[in-house]
């Protein structure tokens, strides 16, 4: 009890002494807070476009691609392969009997950037009138629905945001033809990056005569391992077949591991110098209290006591640090709009995503960084000679 209660008086006075070290507590607080702040926004990104990528889709939704292809943008499959594809018996129905599944074709074309001249890859979607039907989570904010044989567009809320001249009622140049913007809908996934339209308009002005995927609703998810046997099985068919929740985070899958292991990098070079800066600051601070480290030595504190308060004042730094970083973070980048070039060579617009598992990373790095930071000089102060300290300026 005698130990418990002198930790706490000394733990306790040097805290109160902080304010008089405040210039060199500053430098702890401002860099452990700068390493967090970066690492917590960058981290952001990956998680914002991972967010948006996985949230594409459902578990009883199929798309099927062409065998060996890594998106739908370097997909083709024929009309006989898409019929086939269409006629297993694991598909659900729709109120007229037919399966519902949807052929559609992505292609790229390009829009200017907002401010820019420019331009920049997007996804053209031709849907089929069933993937409406398919993805009940379309909401259309504005304007209405492309009709089927018109060259007519509906836009991605993400896209507009991100691009220029996507308005309803503005005119677009694909292929020599004019394509109206009849429509604003939004997805809350990946779809709202894209541009939509009539998947016959789309291969008419292609010159396509297939489709890149076919989405296909299954009428139960634990069929999904059957249907995918069959049709991976067929000779006349050479398809890849995944779940579509799991071919979008696919489609992060490398963007993310890359933005991880620069953001890594960075995080770790900051990292060391905030390190140099808080063994710095914690040896001037148990410098300027020598003598009041010897006095409370000769008056009957113990060693613990004495590491236990150049601790705290370290971890209690590194931890504001960290929180003014997280904070800062969240509250510039939080939902920061952006848009990058995704998997298949078109861009990808989304938010940043600051996360409450994003922000106790960035904690954990800063009480890291205030723990080795301290450690140092804590035990330096704890082996301090009574009789040199007490004698010491």
């Amino acid at each position: 009890m005698a130990m418990i209660r002198q930790v706490r008086e000394i733990v306790w006075m040097n805290l109160q002494s902080i304010p008089q070290r405040l210039a060199a507590s500053l430098v702890i607080v401002v860099g452990i807070g700068g390493v967090v702040g970066v690492l917590v926004a960058m981290l952001s990104m990956s998680a914002g476009l991972d967010r948006t990528l996985t949230a594409t889709g459902r578990d009883d939704r199929v798309v099927v691609i062409r065998g060996g292809s890594n998106s739908e943008i370097s997909s083709f499959l024929d009309r006989a392969s898409s019929t086939l594809v269409r006629q297993d018996p694991a598909l659900a129905r729709g109120s007229d009997g037919l399966p519902l599944a949807s052929g559609e074709l992505v292609v790229i074309t390009e829009v200017p950037r907002k401010g820019q001249r420019s331009g920049a890859n997007v996804s053209l979607r031709g849907v089929e009138p069933t993937g409406f039907a398919l993805r009940p989570e379309i909401t259309l904010l504005e304007g209405r629905r492309f009709r089927p044989g018109l060259r007519e567009l509906m836009v991605g809320r993400g896209a507009r945001a991100q691009f220029d001249g996507l308005e309803v009622g503005r005119t677009l140049r694909f292929r020599g033809s004019s394509w109206t913007i009849v429509g604003v809908f939004e997805a809350g996934d990946a779809h709202d990056s894209e541009l939509w339209a009539d998947a016959e308009s789309v291969q008419s002005a292609f010159q396509r005569n297939g489709y890149s995927s076919v989405l296909l609703q299954l009428a139960n998810p634990d069929a999904f391992e059957a249907l995918k046997a069959r049709l991976t099985g067929d000779p006349q068919l050479n398809v890849d077949v995944q779940r579509e929740q799991e071919y979008f985070g696919a489609q992060s899958a490398g963007l993310t591991r890359q933005i991880g292991f620069l953001t890594g990098i960075v995080a770790a070079i900051m990292a060391v110098g905030a390190l140099f800066g808080a063994l710095n600051t914690m040896y001037s601070a148990v410098s300027a209290r020598t003598v009041e480290i010897g006095t409370l030595r000769a008056l009957g504190f113990g060693r613990l006591p004495v590491i236990a308060s150049v601790m705290a004042e370290s971890m209690v730094l590194s931890m504001l640090g960290g929180g003014i970083g997280s904070l800062v973070a969240y509250g510039l980048f939080n939902g920061y709009s952006v848009s990058t070039l995704g998997g298949g060579f078109t861009q990808v617009a989304f938010n940043f995503a600051v996360t409450p598992g994003l922000l106790l990373q960035g904690l954990s790095w800063a009480l890291a960084i205030g723990f080795i930071g301290g450690l140092l000089p804590a035990v330096r102060a704890a082996r301090l000679p009574v009789t040199a300290a007490l004698r010491s300026n």
